[in-house]
């Protein structure tokens, strides 16, 4: 019977805590145009702590107290720029996903362009001495060593 009641008690306690873990981040406003800037703006602004998230794909504590910032200032009547603004002179350029093209981010919009025009390169450069090599050992002769 005691095996039976400690069982039913972890059961429950387990129960309980996975319910807390469910939690939904519930936020109200009071019309369909801010719910809707508050989701556009939590999913074009990124999470600080997680990698390439974004606030609403991700469940951290500083995602959480985000949202709840962005709600804050929609509800305060704040535009869609000036809650940017705010976010970037906290968090950082990193904090948007589509970050302006000045002088600290320029390697995030020219890297890649950067990187992959360099590997054309050598690839070409490789090909091109390849081909050298081919058509250099057709041309010269075996040497036939007939002692």
């Amino acid at each position: 019977m005691k095996g039976t009641i400690k069982a039913l008690f972890v059961s429950i306690t387990l129960l309980i805590c996975t319910v807390s873990w469910a939690a939904v981040d519930v936020i109200e406003f009071d019309n369909d145009a801010d719910r809707k800037r508050y989701q556009e703006l939590a999913a074009e602004l990124r999470c600080p702590k997680c990698p390439n998230q974004n606030l609403v794909g991700t469940d951290s504590g500083i995602a959480y107290d985000l949202r709840r910032e962005v709600a804050r200032l929609i509800k305060e009547g704040q535009t869609n720029k000036q809650i940017k603004v705010y976010m970037v002179n906290r968090y950082g350029d990193f904090v948007l996903y589509k970050p302006p093209v000045n002088n600290k981010t320029l390697i995030l919009w020219w890297g890649p362009g950067l990187m992959l025009l360099m590997g054309v390169i050598v690839f070409g450069v490789i090909v091109l001495q390849r081909r050298r090599n081919i058509a250099t050992d057709k041309e010269q002769p075996e040497d036939l060593d007939q002692d």
